[in-house]
C-alpha cells in the first residue's frame, strides 16, 4: 500500500469507530450520551502519558531505558485523536471528505521522511524527545490548527522511531482493540483491561509482532484470549 492509501484507510476506520462509539454527528462536539468531546484535551493528556514512557525523573531510575514499546502504543493513541480532530474540523467547516483531509496530510513537510525506513532513536536522546512532546502539548493547549497538530504528531513520531508502516500496523491493531473494548463494556466500566497479569495493550503488541492477520482475525484472537481470563 502507498502512504496515501494507508492514511485513507486509517481515517476511514477512525470515522467508523467514532460513529459507533460516540454516535452520529459526534462532530458537533457531543457524544450520544451528551458528554462534551474535546480532542485537543485528549491529545495533551495522552502526550503526558507518552512522557511517562521516558525516564524523565532526575531523582529516580535515572539509568532506565525508555519503554519504546509503550511509546509506540501511546503515539498510536494520540494519532486516533489527531485524526478525530481533523474529521471534526473538516465536517464542521464543509471543507470536503476524507480524501481532502488525506491530501492535506500528504502535504506535511514531514511526510517524505515519515515514509522512509524507521530509525530507532538512541536512549541518550530521550530528554530531547520529551521536549518535542511538550511542544506538541503546548500547541494542543493553545488550540492550534489540525494542520499544525498533525505536523507536531509526525515530528514527534519520527523522533520516536516510527514511520508510516509502523503507524499503520499498530493503528489498525489498536483500532480493533478499541472496538473490542467498547463491545465488552469499556464505557460502562465493566471491561477488564488486565488479562491474566498483562495489560491488553501489551497483549496486542505481542500479537502484532507475530505473523500479520486481518482485522476480523485479530478481533477473534482477542475474543478468545479475553474469554480465557481467570
Amino acid at each position: 500500500m502507498t502512504a496515501k492509501e494507508m492514511l485513507s484507510e486509517m481515517f476511514l476506520l477512525q470515522q467508523k469507530l467514532n460513529d459507533e462509539t460516540n454516535g452520529k454527528d459526534w462532530e458537533k462536539g457531543y457524544n450520544k450520551h451528551g458528554r462534551i468531546i474535546n480532542w485537543r484535551r485528549c491529545i495533551y493528556m495522552e502526550c503526558a502519558e507518552l512522557i511517562d514512557s521516558f525516564n524523565w525523573k532526575h531523582w529516580k531510575d535515572i539509568d532506565i531505558s525508555p519503554d519504546w514499546d509503550n511509546v509506540t502504543i501511546e503515539l498510536v493513541d494520540i494519532w486516533h485523536f489527531v485524526m478525530s480532530l481533523g474529521l471534526e474540523y473538516y465536517k464542521n467547516n464543509n471543507l470536503g471528505n476524507i480524501e481532502k483531509i488525506v491530501d492535506e496530510v500528504m502535504e506535511s513537510s514531514y511526510i517524505n521522511s515519515f515514509c522512509l525506513d524507521s530509525q530507532m532513536p538512541d536512549d541518550q536522546d530521550a530528554l530531547l524527545i520529551v521536549s518535542v512532546i511538550e511542544h506538541f502539548m503546548k500547541d494542543a493547549l493553545e488550540e492550534k490548527t489540525f494542520e499544525k497538530l498533525s505536523n507536531d504528531f509526525f515530528e514527534t513520531a519520527l523522533q520516536c522511531g516510527l514511520n508510516i508502516d509502523i503507524l499503520y500496523k499498530y493503528y489498525v491493531g489498536k483500532n480493533v482493540l478499541n472496538k473490542f473494548r467498547q463491545d465488552h463494556g469499556y464505557k460502562e466500566g465493566t471491561y477488564q483491561k488486565v488479562w491474566n497479569g498483562k495489560e491488553d495493550n501489551v497483549i496486542l503488541s505481542e500479537l502484532l509482532e507475530k505473523e500479520p492477520m486481518g482485522i476480523d482475525a485479530l478481533y477473534q484472537v482477542l475474543e478468545t484470549k479475553y474469554q480465557q481470563i481467570s
